[in-house]
């Protein structure tokens, strides 16, 4: 990428990307899904492709400050279930960067977080009243699952880090609790962030320049994280749920619209 383009932002432009970063930081510990409001607004603020790199470490800061808050509550059989089919998904969405152009990508991934939103809205709506266990994940029908999101998940992740939507999606739809999704989710994409890190580097994303604005916007990061832990444990799991598909829906239309 041209990253001369990153000298040139305006304070304005700065005072956004930090008021991202620091919403990364919110989503990673209170609502999963939100930072797809911080993928926007990077690729206002500087090229769609580029943004995508420069995003990418703040994300694993935010994925680090998660995993130490919510360790505790990972659901690790749930994790290996998904991890081969996020693999290949990471694979698949490098091989798209090669060739897409922005507007391809940003069509892409909206029309997939929407449908993805709609589906579990759809099977919240028509499910018993009582939710199903996360170890329902190791059923048959559990792991085509977990392997359909995975692919997806792995696919949005690395092509236009939006992969925290459809990882929600699956998350609710296995009907995991809050702190049980959060601890899952924080793990999640902290493996999954620092795996894409070689291919975002291969592709000319990430360079010393890109990190240095990095370096300048992960301190808005931690204020962020500490907020959405005070907050999430104000918000009751009905709320949590709604917040988490109405932030995916957003995230989606903003995608399409941009």
């Amino acid at each position: 990428m041209d990253t001369m383009t990153l000298w040139h932002i305006t304070g304005w432009e700065f005072a956004a990307l930090a008021a991202a970063a620091f919403l990364v930081g919110f989503s990673k510990t209170a609502v999963s899904g939100a930072n797809t409001v911080s993928l926007a607004i990077f690729a206002a603020v500087l090229p769609a492709r580029a943004s995508t790199g420069v995003l990418l470490p703040i994300l694993i800061a935010g994925d680090v400050l998660a995993v130490l808050t919510y360790r505790r509550h990972a659901h690790w059989p749930t994790l290996w279930r998904l991890f081969p089919a996020v693999a290949a998904g990471v694979v698949g969405g490098t091989l798209f960067l090669v060739w897409a152009d922005d507007a391809i990508v940003r069509t892409s991934i909206g029309t997939i977080l929407l449908v993805m939103a709609a589906v579990t809205v759809w099977r919240r709506r028509t499910a018993d009243a009582e939710a199903e266990e996360p170890d329902s994940v190791a059923t048959r029908s559990g792991r085509i699952k977990a392997r359909s999101y995975g692919v997806l998940g792995g696919f949005t992740t690395m092509v236009a880090n939006a992969g925290g939507p459809v990882m929600s999606m699956y998350l609710l739809s296995a009907g995991f609790r809050k702190l049980g999704f959060l601890g899952t989710s924080a793990f999640f994409f902290l493996i999954v962030n620092v795996s894409k890190v070689p291919f975002s580097v291969g592709l000319g994303l990430i360079d010393g320049r890109s990190l240095f604005l990095d370096a300048a916007l992960v301190a808005f990061v931690v204020p962020g994280a500490f907020i959405g832990t005070w907050a999430v444990n104000r918000i009751n799991q009905r709320l949590f749920e709604q917040l988490v598909i109405a932030a995916t829906v957003v995230g989606g239309l903003q995608l399409l619209l941009r």
